[in-house]
């Protein structure tokens, strides 16, 4: 997937020239309307825009004098979607352990945001992201985007996952005699990770990420292994909660997915494990937590991971844990269980998010639940239900298409012609105005 940086200065011309500017009423028309709420689609459907926000939605409204009409033909309209976990500021074939010392925070901001924009055209309007190399360079891209500088989704950022000394997220990965004063991410024990959450809440994070396990794309402890122990995942939840905010824990192991629902954590991201026990509590804890898996990964890597220069022991920590992670998703959904959409986005290409429903799909989930998954499910567990992931009036007028219908062949996703963020277009590729 290669750009150019100067597409970046084509997105803003058409955004500051943009269809659907402030101020005006814009008409949107489809053969077909998918409101992100389950139910039957509306054919044909119309979406009347105000502002940035949709104000009317039904299968034939009243055209305002002056209104500018935006006609899709045949396709289908969707709320904009969402990804619960990406990596913008991280790309393919820079390990992230290696960041440190080939890459600089500006470095990656500029990639952060040509991935933003290419993420944005992909259709995901929305993105939690789950942290950087360099901390706190998500929180200055979130920023850039919200000023206008450049184009991107709406973002909740982590600022700088905790983790612990020796886990997943520890990067110092070089000679014991080399200190890199730049990893700031490390807390040990109950009061180090009460602070480290303290300081990324002070520097401007959404949300908190914690590494409740070790990682497949980590030197540290495997995977499977429980890497913070029940009270400093606890602390994590509690101060978060203080400052009304959510954590977000990355868990592979099954000891370590049960500790991080026991301490209330919001998501359990990736769930590789995911067993009956684990179920038993995610149903207990009544939609205040959920599984947030993320599937396509492990075909990415397999087919990827060589020449994007991932290591061939974390290749194959990726080889072993594919079957454990489609069992586990298999097991949800026999369970009936709410189920998050997420990519990790920078471990897949940015841009391929929309590969994931495919993999869901292929797994057994109905179509119509994976676009309720990555649309308005993803935004009750963000708590911006009242915002995104439905077209409906008074949410922002976040919309994309789809040339075909995405019930019958789930692959449409991954050919999407029509972004509008905030009532303004954003893409439009060859559909009728």
């Amino acid at each position: 997937m290669t750009h150019s940086f100067s597409r970046l200065a084509v997105a803003l011309m058409l955004t500051a020239g943009a269809l659907g500017a402030q101020g005006t009423v814009t008409i949107v028309k489809a053969g077909r309307l998918i409101d992100g709420r389950g139910g039957t689609p509306m054919e044909p459907a119309m979406v009347r825009v105000e502002g940035e926000r949709i104000t009317a939605v039904g299968p034939n409204l009243p055209v305002p004098a002056g209104a500018q009409v935006i006609d899709l033909g045949a396709a289908t309209l969707l709320p904009g979607l969402i990804d619960l976990h990406t990596h913008l500021t991280n790309r393919m074939g820079v390990h992230w352990e290696d960041g440190l010392v080939k890459t600089t925070p500006g470095h990656d901001a500029l990639w952060g945001a040509r991935n933003a924009r290419v993420t944005l055209m992909a259709g995901f309007t929305t993105v939690r992201d789950m942290g950087p190399t360099w901390p706190f360079v998500d929180v200055d891209l979130r920023n850039a985007i919200n000023e206008g500088a450049v184009p991107g989704p709406r973002m909740l950022v982590a600022g700088n996952y905790v983790s612990s000394t020796g886990g997943a997220g520890d990067a110092r990965q070089f000679s014991v005699y080399v200190d890199v004063p730049v990893v700031t991410n490390l807390a040990d024990g109950p009061e180090e990770v009460t602070k480290a959450v303290r300081t990324n809440l002070k520097n401007g994070a959404d949300f908190i990420k914690i590494l409740a396990t070790g990682a497949i794309l980590s030197k540290g402890i495997s995977p499977g292994a429980q890497q913070y122990s029940d009270a400093e995942i606890q602390a994590a939840v509690t101060e978060a909660t203080r400052w009304s905010r959510q954590v977000a824990a990355h868990a592979h192991g099954a000891g370590g997915i049960k500790a991080a629902i026991r301490a209330g954590v919001r998501t359990v991201d990736h769930g590789s494990a995911l067993d009956d026990e684990a179920i038993a509590l995610l149903k207990a804890a009544a939609r205040a937590t959920f599984y947030v898996p993320t599937l396509y990964t492990s075909a990415a890597i397999a087919s990827d991971g060589a020449q994007n220069n991932i290591p061939a022991s974390e290749r194959e920590r990726s080889r072993q844990m594919a079957d454990v992670k489609s069992a586990g998703f298999r097991r949800a959904l026999a369970a009936g269980i709410p189920i998050g959409f997420a990519t990790d986005a920078a471990v897949i290409p940015h841009g391929d998010n929309a590969k994931e429903f495919s993999e869901r799909v292929k797994l057994g989930e109905p179509p119509m639940a994976a676009i309720v998954s990555a649309t308005s499910l993803n935004a009750e567990i963000l708590g911006w239900s009242d915002r995104v992931g439905t077209v409906t009036v008074g949410t922002f007028a976040d919309l994309v298409a789809v040339p075909g219908d995405p019930l019958r062949d789930i692959t449409q996703f991954e050919r999407v012609h029509f972004v509008m963020k905030g009532g303004v277009v954003q893409r439009h590729d060859g559909a009728r105005r």
